[in-house]
């Protein structure tokens, strides 16, 4: 252990041993520069200590101070409290006992070598907290590593490469909407209407867009094409053409109409064809599923535009006025959807999450207080109708061969004086004329009969006629049992059916 006080003393004397032997210097003499000078009572900081303090015979180096001396025998405490930022003031001399690095355990007291176990104590320690830097590292990558794996999406902005270039990394979400959007939106197109166009002065005519719709290609056969798309939206065309989604058009033809679905089918080259729809069950569909709408909403500036919702109702029965004269001629079966279905959609698809065509979207509810309400023609309504329509141009149903006209829309005193109907009757579908050599003309059905059943269902009104009338199930050359009112008395009869030859029922 290293006595700094004796030391101390030892360089005092020094000092002033030093200090006798010097002359005052000659007003003459060359002054001395301030490495020569030796001013033992100024005492300047000493911010890094030389390597050493005395020379190899124990002798101070020319210039030294007594600090520095001092600092030059505590060379080890320096640099220790140098680590330790200490903030004893630099002239206060240090403490005897050489500083000894604390241990984990606490540091020793009264100078003592720190004891040999101690060490080992350290090192397993250290070896100890190594070990756990180790395995925690394991984990964290293998977690996320294991995330990696799992995730369907590749997504970063950009990665750093060994030679210090940033290359962009693309990202793909691909979700089950996007892959049965995929499926067939290349099959729905765009259908366009143009009707003859007259100058002002009525010199000259052209064919102009009178307005547009969608469609979609359902069957390619034979260098040609077919796609389905609503009679409304081809009705009055003297010409029809066909957008495709990367812009293509083909010239269509109109192949057969019916009026009482709005459908129609359109011929087209199959050239610019890529992708042909397929049809769905959607008698398996559920209130609640996911539904899809794809079709050209307000042009074909929004070709191939997305929307998607849900099945908010089946089997919903729509009043439809087909000849355009304010009255109700016929209920559409549909299917009702809360996807965005806008002027233009009309003839596009619906689709389920299996990327099939599950319903032609045909029209909407259209009033300031209603947000929402889309309907499709179901796709096993569409299928046996466009067969038909490819196949003989037009849909072949049955028919009694009369008009008719709704009791409701009679007043009630000629409901009582000319209909003769009972009390309680006040409702029925009203024979107004009976085609000669027809099918109601050969059971003996007259002018003013009220039709109130038919085939064993109430028959309402003219619609409901219909309906039973033209059930997919109800073919031509079937007897039908018919019972109605005629002066006030219930009779019945057997009609056979025919085919219809006009819009006559």
């Amino acid at each position: 252990m290293v006595n700094l006080e004796n030391e101390k003393n030892e360089f005092d004397e020094k000092d002033k041993l030093q200090e006798s032997s010097q002359k005052q210097p000659d007003s003459h003499e060359a002054p001395k520069t301030e490495e020569s000078v030796h001013k033992p009572h100024t005492r300047e900081p000493v911010f890094e200590p030389t390597s050493e303090g005395l020379a190899s015979d124990g002798e101070v180096f020319a210039g030294a101070t007594r600090e520095q001396a001092e600092a030059s025998m505590t060379n080890a405490f320096f640099e220790e409290a140098s680590d330790n930022k200490t903030t004893d003031k630099q002239d206060t001399v240090p403490p005897v006992p050489p500083v000894i690095p604390p241990t984990r355990s606490g540091g020793n007291s009264g100078g003592e070598p720190p004891k040999k176990n101690g060490g080992k104590h350290f090192l397993g320690y250290f070896l100890t907290g190594l070990i756990g830097v180790i395995v925690g590292g394991l984990i964290i990558f293998f977690a996320v590593s294991g995330l990696g794996d799992t995730d369907t999406n590749t997504s970063t902005g950009s990665k750093s490469t060994n030679t210090g270039k940033v290359e962009k990394v693309s990202y793909e979400n691909s979700t089950d909407i996007t892959k049965a959007v995929e499926k067939v939106q290349d099959a729905v197109v765009s259908v366009l209407n143009y009707q003859s166009a007259n100058s002002l002065d009525g010199s000259t005519t052209s064919e102009e867009e009178a307005s547009s719709g969608s469609g979609v290609v359902y069957k390619k056969s034979n260098g040609k094409a077919y796609v389905v798309t609503n009679n409304h939206v081809v009705e009055g065309a003297n010409k029809l053409e066909v957008t495709f989604s990367n812009g293509k058009k083909s010239s269509a033809k109109l192949v057969g109409t019916d009026e009482w679905n709005d459908l129609a089918v359109l011929e087209i080259s199959d050239e610019h064809v890529s992708t042909v729809a397929e049809f769905g069950n959607s008698d398996s569909l559920k209130v609640g599923e996911t539904a899809i709408a794809i079709g050209s909403p307000l042009g074909t500036e929004f070709s191939g535009s997305v929307t998607e919702g849900i099945i908010s109702g089946l089997n919903r029965a729509v009043p439809v006025d087909t000849n355009g004269d304010g009255q109700e001629d016929w209920e559409a079966e549909v299917i009702q959807t809360d996807a965005a279905i806008n002027p233009g959609n009309s003839g596009g698809a619906l689709i389920n999450i299996q990327g099939q065509v599950i319903g032609i979207n045909s029209m909407k509810i259209s009033t300031e207080n209603v947000e929402g309400i889309g309907f499709a023609i179901p796709s096993n309504t569409v299928e046996p109708i466009i067969e038909q329509l490819e196949t003989n141009g037009e849909v072949t149903r049955p028919s009694l061969g009369v008009t008719l006209r709704d009791v409701d829309t009679i007043p009630e005193q000629q409901q009582k004086s000319i209909l003769k109907l009972p009390d309680g009757i006040d409702y029925g579908a009203m024979v107004q004329q009976v085609v000669n050599g027809s099918a109601a003309d050969k059971a003996g059905l007259k002018q003013y009969d009220v039709i109130v059943e038919m085939d064993g269902q109430k028959v309402t009104n003219s619609m409901t006629l219909r309906q039973i009338l033209y059930n997919n199930d109800v073919e031509i050359g079937q007897k039908m049992n018919i019972k109605y009112y005629r002066d006030g008395k219930k009779q019945s009869t057997t009609i056979t059916l025919e085919a219809a030859k006009s819009t006559q029922q």
